[in-house]
């Protein structure tokens, strides 16, 4: 699906979010979310470790980069393409391990 033509208002299943296809919705589901609304306020980081352990096993960290488009779409930024945030997380990875990192 294409990020730039989703609009929020439209949405109605986990697969119509910018960036989330099949797997990343059943991703979302085994995480508890089972439809767009349910991410709003979430934060990506926790959803990912929550998924890690869902899972048991280690993800590719490019899935919190998915989690931050669609958590930030949910809250009202414009769609935006999952690798906008790549820089972003790596900052935030590095900075938790100097001193924690938390959602506010």
């Amino acid at each position: 699906m294409n990020p730039t033509k989703v609009s929020r208002d439209k949405l109605t299943a986990l697969t119509d979010l910018p960036n989330i296809g099949k797997a990343g919705a059943e991703d979302l589901r085994l995480s508890g979310i089972n439809e767009p609304s349910d991410l709003i306020g979430k934060c990506p980081y926790t959803m990912y470790e929550l998924l890690c352990v869902k899972t048991a096993k280690h993800h590719d960290p490019c899935v919190i980069d998915v989690f931050i488009s669609i958590t930030r779409f949910m809250d009202g930024d414009e769609p935006k393409t999952w690798w906008t945030y790549t820089e972003e997380r790596k900052r935030n990875l590095k900075q938790s391990k100097e001193d924690g990192f938390g959602c506010t």
